[in-house]
């Protein structure tokens, strides 16, 4: 599966079996920890919620993108676990969207 430019084909590759079973490996490595959360000196991990805590998402993350690296796509150094806020501002998801200013002379609404 080298061609990931549509949303059908990742979609296709995120449900394989492949990706399903090193998706496992890279957590499992990473130790069910955001290893940007790690960076900063904080844990994250989906065992939080056995503590009270609130529940964490967990993704798998490539940290060179699918879509223009497909030939990294199962490669696991090429692979880190995120917690669900860090892949967002990651792909500059939801709030982390660049926001656009306008000058006061270009405001219209």
């Amino acid at each position: 599966m080298n061609e990931m430019s549509s949303k059908e084909n990742r979609r296709a590759f995120y449900n394989s079996t492949k990706w399903r079973r090193l998706r496992q490996q890279v957590l499992e490595r990473d130790h069910y920890e955001c290893q940007w959360c790690v960076s900063e000196g904080k844990v994250t991990s989906n065992l939080s919620q056995s503590l009270g805590q609130e529940r964490i998402i967990l993704e798998v993350d490539h940290i060179k993108e699918l879509e223009y690296y497909p030939e990294l796509a199962l490669e696991i150094d090429n692979l880190r676990t995120l917690c669900k806020y860090h892949h967002n501002q990651r792909h500059q998801r939801f709030e982390f969207k660049k926001k656009r200013f306008f000058r006061e002379d270009e405001w219209w609404g």
